[in-house]
C-alpha cells in the first residue's frame, strides 16, 4: 500500500480532479487570445493550470505586455466558458463513485481549490456532491494560494486532523506542490498535465483515475474491516 499512515480524511482539488473543467478553461484561454488577435501557446496555457484567476491575469498581462486588451480577453474567456458549461458540468472518471464510497465509509472529505466559493457551490451543487464535503477551502479563504501549503493546512484543520493523516488528491503541479508542502499524503491523478519526475517525487502514488484511488483505499481498509468483523 502507498499510504504512509491510516487515512483519516481526504482532501480533494476540484477543477480537473472532480469536475472535468480544466479542459474547458484551457480551450477558452486559447480561443480568447485569438479573439483579441493574439496567440497563446499550449505551454503557456498549461502553466496556468491550478493557478487562481487573479494570478492568471497577472501572468497574462506580464506575458503579452503593455497594450494587451485584458478586459476584452476576459470577456471573451467568460463567454466561451459559460457556453461550454451550459451544456453540463462533466465529472472526472470515478469522482462520484469515490465520493460516495468515502461518505458510506464515514471518512470526512474536504475541498481545497483555487476557485471561489460561488463556483464551488455551482459546480458541486450541479452534480449533486456538495453536501458530501464537511469542509471547503476556496481562494478567498487563504492568504497564499497553491502552490503554497495554506489551502491544505486549513482544510486539514477544518476536518480536525493533522495534515499527515489526510490523503490529498490533485491533478496539477501547483496542487501537488501545495499538498506535499503541507505534509499530506498526495496522489496525483493527471488530467491535462503529464506527470513529471519532480511531481512524482512529491507523491505517494500516481494513478490513472479516481477509480484507482478508490481501489487503493478499499485495499488499505480491508484488513481493519476484517479485524472488526472477527472481533464482533
Amino acid at each position: 500500500m502507498p499510504f504512509t499512515r491510516a487515512v483519516a480524511g481526504v482532501i480533494f482539488d476540484m477543477d480537473g480532479l472532480l469536475v472535468d473543467t480544466e479542459r474547458v478553461y484551457f480551450d477558452a484561454l486559447l480561443e480568447a487570445a485569438l479573439a483579441v488577435n493574439c496567440e497563446m501557446t499550449e505551454a503557456f496555457g498549461h502553466s496556468m493550470i491550478g493557478v487562481p484567476g487573479k494570478e492568471c491575469n497577472a501572468m497574462i498581462a506580464a506575458h503579452y505586455g503593455p497594450g494587451f486588451q485584458m478586459d476584452a480577453f476576459n470577456a471573451a474567456y467568460d463567454r466561451i466558458v459559460a457556453a461550454a458549461l451550459a451544456q453540463g458540468i462533466p465529472l472526472r472518471p470515478g469522482a462520484r463513485e469515490l465520493v460516495t464510497y468515502l461518505t458510506a465509509e464515514g471518512v470526512p472529505q474536504a475541498i481545497a481549490t483555487s476557485s471561489r466559493r460561488p463556483t464551488v457551490d455551482r459546480y458541486l451543487g450541479h452534480v449533486g456532491l456538495l453536501e458530501n464535503f464537511s469542509a471547503i477551502v476556496c481562494r478567498d479563504d487563504v492568504p497564499n494560494p497553491k502552490p503554497a501549503p495554506d489551502p491544505y493546512l486549513i482544510a486539514a484543520a477544518r476536518l480536525g486532523f493533522a495534515p499527515a493523516d489526510c490523503l490529498a488528491l490533485e491533478d496539477s503541479y501547483h496542487g501537488i506542490t501545495a499538498a506535499h508542502a503541507a505534509g499530506t499524503m498526495p496522489i496525483m491523478v493527471p488530467d491535462l498535465l503529464a506527470v513529471t519526475d519532480a511531481a512524482r517525487a512529491k507523491c505517494i502514488a500516481v494513478v490513472d483515475d479516481l477509480h484507482a484511488v478508490q481501489a487503493l483505499l478499499r485495499a488499505a481498509r480491508a484488513p481493519a474491516t476484517a479485524e472488526r468483523s472477527a472481533n464482533s
